[in-house]
């Protein structure tokens, strides 16, 4: 069986789908890292909206994910930007599925940690405003009985006046949080309106202050998540926080390399990329819970190319890659996003993921996958 597949030229090519997937069974857990995947939405398609309305999700399939990630030892990351956040989901939406997803971590003994933003602010708001949209959603997070991921503000990008606006607003956070949260430095490539973030465009300078705000609550962060897509800037950073203070790599382009470690340490994980990958991420976390560091390399480093394809500029489109692969894999009945999102990449940038993916044998079910490539194909009037 081949499927004919357009490249960026606007050529069709001959492929040969792989016959047999990936054999991966479900694991307990690790001990050697702590790994996070976050988490896609399932859009209902059934839903009369706009992609301006509020989202419609369907709630079904969107746990069954979860559920999914779970039963491969793995944690959720909620209502992160893989979830739309921002792109679709709204904070009405976003606490809905922060309380449906920490019961259901609660029913199958699942980790979670959810993501706290100022997302209910959508106009020009003071410091104190956004403190305030800070604390409504850390106290709905930890009355979920979930960890809390103080994320990025768009709001407090947009109102701080320099660096010591930043440590103000987190050490008022960190010391009314009640248990020891997970501190998120989102760089613009994944969001532009977080340009300067810490209160300077100059990245040695926000280093500064970030490492600032951790120094003086070290008791309330359990790490910080980096997802700036820079691997020795990443390192440098981890080397410097205080001990007991984790790092959780948010590179989904380097992320082999940096969960590997080196001699004065390693990155746990808090990937987007865990999301499509995460039977064989589990896999290779297994392997390097042995001790087996190549082994964990040979079976992660493949993984790269598809990554890094899903994640190219403009990389805050990476999530409709994402849930276009949970499409192909079974994961849900359709290729529908909140936000009207599917539209955000092209036709020859779906076919390369999926040919990646296929090579990986990341799909359960090769002939599904292959049969819904090819009816999206057909959708855009490309024959077989």
């Amino acid at each position: 069986m081949t499927i004919r597949l357009p490249d960026a030229a606007g050529e069709l090519r001959t492929y040969e789908p792989r016959s047999e997937p990936l054999a991966l069974t479900p694991c307990a857990g690790f001990s050697c890292r702590t790994v996070f995947s976050a988490a896609h939405v399932v859009a209902d398609p059934f839903a009369d909206v706009t992609p301006d309305s509020p989202a419609a999700v369907d709630w079904d399939a969107t746990l069954a994910f979860r559920r999914h990630l779970w039963s491969h030892g793995l944690g959720v990351a909620e209502a992160m930007d893989t979830a739309q956040r921002g792109m679709g989901l709204d904070w009405a939406g976003a606490a809905e599925l922060i309380r449906r997803s920490a019961a259901e971590a609660r029913g199958v003994g699942g980790r979670i940690a959810c993501g706290v933003g100022t997302d209910q602010i959508t106009a020009p708001a003071s410091l104190a405003e956004v403190r305030a949209a800070y604390e409504e959603q850390l106290a709905l997070v930890e009355g979920s009985g979930a960890q809390a991921i103080l994320m990025a503000s768009r709001a407090l990008a947009a109102a701080a006046r320099g660096p010591e606006d930043y440590l103000e607003v987190y050490g008022h956070l960190l010391r009314q949080s009640a248990e020891p949260v997970i501190l998120h430095w989102l760089g613009p490539m994944f969001d532009p309106a977080l340009e300067g973030y810490w209160g300077s465009g100059d990245l040695d300078a926000a280093t500064e202050t970030f490492l600032e705000v951790i120094a003086a609550h070290p008791d309330k962060v359990d790490g910080i998540k980096v997802s700036l897509l820079d691997a020795q800037r990443e390192i440098d950073l981890r080397r410097r926080l205080p001990g007991g203070v984790r790092c959780y790599t948010g590179d989904d382009f380097n992320y082999p390399e940096l969960i590997a470690g080196d001699e004065q340490g390693f990155s746990h994980a808090l990937l987007g990329i865990f999301d499509p990958l995460g039977p064989l991420a589990s896999e290779a976390v297994r392997v390097l819970d042995t001790g087996d560091v190549k082994g964990f390399r040979e079976l992660l480093d493949p993984t790269v190319e598809l990554s890094r394809h899903l994640f190219q500029a403009p990389t805050r489109f990476y999530k409709t890659g994402v849930v276009f692969l949970a499409w192909l894999a079974g994961h849900q009945s359709h290729f529908t996003m909140v936000g009207g999102l599917q539209s955000a990449r092209s036709l020859p940038h779906f076919a390369r993921a999926y040919e990646l993916a296929d090579a990986l044998g990341l799909f359960p079910d090769s002939k599904l996958a292959e049969d819904r490539m090819k009816n999206l194909l057909a959708l855009y009037g490309v024959t077989q």
